[in-house]
C-alpha cells in the first residue's frame, strides 16, 4: 500500500477518535492536516487520474469530507459547512466505482436544511432539481422538502414541531436555527402590519411559550421595539426605517422622452 495513503488513514483514525470524545479543537487541527495531504493524490477532484489506488483514495477522501461536514455542524460554523459540502459534492456526483455512502442522503438533506435556515429558497430549489428522482423518496430529503413547503405556506407550527421527528440527530442543531429564521420572518411581517400588539398576542404570534422568552428575544434581536404598559410598540422601528422618495416628476419626464424617441424610430 502507498505510504502516503497509510499516513492519511492513520491521521484520519486520530481525527475520528477525537471526534468521538468531542475534542473539536484537535479535530480541526487534524482536518487541516488531512486536507493539505489530500491535495497530493492525483486521483481526487479535480484531476480524477486513474491511479492504481484511485478507488481507495477517493473512498477515504469522501469519508474525510463527510466527517468534515459533521464537524462543521458540531462547531456551528455554517461557512465551513458550505465549503466542506462543496468539496464533498464531487464524490457524490462525478466519481464512479465507489460503493454508495450511507451518509450521502443525510448530508444532502442537511445541505437543503442549511439553505432553508439561511432563507436561500432559490438555491434550495436549484439543489433539489439536481437530485435524482430516487433521492426524493429518502426520509432525509423528504424532511427538508416538507419543511420548505410548510415554511412557504406560513405553517410555522408545523415547522417548529418537525424538530421532534428529525430523521438524523445531526439535524437538531439546524432545526433550532430554523426556529429563529421563522421568528425573524414573523417579526418582520408583524412590525409592518401593526403599530403595536399586546404582549400576549406578540408571544403567541412569535411562538414563544413565556413572556420572559419574548422579552429576551426583543432585547437581543429587536432593541428598536418598545415594551410599555403591556404592549409591544413597533412604531419606533417604522420611524427609524429610511424612507426613500420616489422621483415621480423625473420618471414621468424620462418616460415621455422614451415615447418621443420611439415615435421617431417608427
Amino acid at each position: 500500500m502507498d505510504p502516503k495513503f497509510t499516513e492519511v488513514s492513520q491521521v484520519f483514525q486520530l481525527f475520528k477518535a477525537a471526534f468521538v470524545r468531542k475534542d473539536f479543537d484537535t479535530c480541526m487541527k487534524l482536518l487541516s492536516q488531512l486536507k493539505v495531504t489530500l491535495t497530493e493524490f492525483k486521483s481526487l477532484p479535480p484531476l480524477f487520474e486513474e491511479t492504481p489506488n484511485a478507488i481507495q483514495e477517493r473512498t477515504l477522501a469522501r469519508d474525510i469530507y463527510e466527517h468534515a461536514v459533521f464537524l462543521s455542524v458540531k462547531i456551528e460554523d455554517q461557512d465551513a459547512l458550505e465549503r466542506d459540502f462543496f468539496q464533498l459534492k464531487p464524490y457524490y456526483t462525478d466519481t464512479h466505482g465507489l460503493q454508495p455512502s450511507t451518509q450521502e442522503h443525510p448530508i444532502l438533506g442537511l445541505n437543503l436544511l442549511r439553505l432553508l435556515v439561511q432563507n436561500r429558497i432559490a438555491e434550495f430549489h436549484t439543489e433539489l432539481e439536481l437530485l435524482p428522482s430516487s433521492a426524493l423518496e429518502n426520509p432525509c430529503i423528504k424532511h427538508a422538502i416538507e419543511l420548505e413547503q410548510s415554511f412557504m405556506e406560513g405553517a410555522y407550527n408545523r415547522v417548529l414541531g418537525a424538530r421532534q421527528t428529525v430523521p438524523h440527530e445531526i439535524y437538531v442543531h439546524f432545526m433550532d436555527l430554523l426556529a429563529k429564521t421563522v421568528r425573524d420572518e414573523i417579526a418582520g411581517c408583524s412590525e409592518k402590519a401593526y403599530d403595536s400588539l399586546s404582549i400576549n398576542d406578540a408571544r403567541q404570534m412569535l411562538l414563544f411559550s413565556s413572556d420572559q422568552d419574548l422579552v429576551k428575544y426583543i432585547e437581543e434581536e429587536h432593541p428598536e421595539w418598545e415594551i410599555r404598559k403591556g404592549f409591544v410598540f413597533f412604531q419606533r422601528a417604522k420611524e427609524s426605517a429610511p424612507c426613500k422618495e420616489i422621483p415621480s416628476l423625473q420618471l414621468i419626464n424620462q418616460t415621455l422622452s422614451y415615447a418621443r424617441e420611439l415615435e421617431r424610430i417608427v
